[in-house]
């Protein structure tokens, strides 16, 4: 099975679940054996890759600034990329320079991508019966790219994920394992660092540069 092979599904859920005028975003990055995966929560149209004209990298994070900025501080993106990604309007992304973003994730070996992939038109939170639908999807995606680690953003996606009431203040640093067909997985949550998380960025940034450390051997 290939990422590809998702999307028919990830597409129905957006007509079900997320803003029918939206597309759905799907994940973007190294695909192959990745260092980390990066799991966020759901998209929003902020993203503009969400829109049905654009026919680029249906990827997380297009068109947007704050996420960027962390990957940055971790090491994780080029200084002039983010130079350019901090310079330009979120709409005058090109698919173009979408994959040269992209591109760079390869190179730094992360993958991004979130539990829900019903793009909404704003920030309104999901309940956990729709994140639900998307677990067994986030669980194929996965065990094909079978990363070394999994970092989860925010209480609600941890908790979904590692099926057990997650408070991410409580279990900071924590890894913890997963069988996903017959092989185990190492999974660490962290605060969210945007949005309503914004204020627990520098303990986004602490707890990932320790794992990054612990699991990778990368100093930054």
């Amino acid at each position: 099975m290939k990422l590809e092979d998702l999307r028919i599904e990830y597409d129905k859920l957006q007509q079900k679940y997320g803003a029918k005028e939206l597309d759905s975003i799907y994940n973007g990055g190294c695909e192959e054996n990745p260092d980390i995966c990066f799991v966020f929560m759901n998209p929003t149209g902020r993203n503009i890759a969400s829109s049905k004209e654009w026919k680029g990298l249906k990827s997380p994070w297009i068109g947007t600034k704050n996420i960027w900025n962390l990957f940055y501080k971790l090491g994780l993106t080029n200084e002039t990329i983010f130079n350019q990604i901090r310079n330009i309007k979120g709409k005058d992304w090109t698919e173009d320079f979408a994959n040269e973003v992209y591109n760079d994730v390869i190179k730094h070996k992360y993958f991004i991508t979130n539990l829900g992939k019903c793009t909404q038109v704003d920030a309104r939170e999901l309940p956990d019966s729709v994140y639900q639908k998307y677990l067994n999807l986030l669980e194929k995606e996965i065990e094909i790219i079978n990363p070394k680690v999994v970092i989860l953003f925010g209480n609600q996606v941890s908790s979904i994920v590692l099926n057990k009431k997650i408070s991410v203040s409580q279990c900071r640093k924590q890894a913890f394992e997963k069988e996903i067909n017959s092989k185990k997985y190492k999974f660490y949550p962290v605060y969210y660092p945007v949005g309503n998380g914004s204020f627990n960025v520098d303990k986004s940034i602490e707890d990932i540069n320790w794992i990054m450390e612990k699991e990778l051997n990368k100093l930054h």
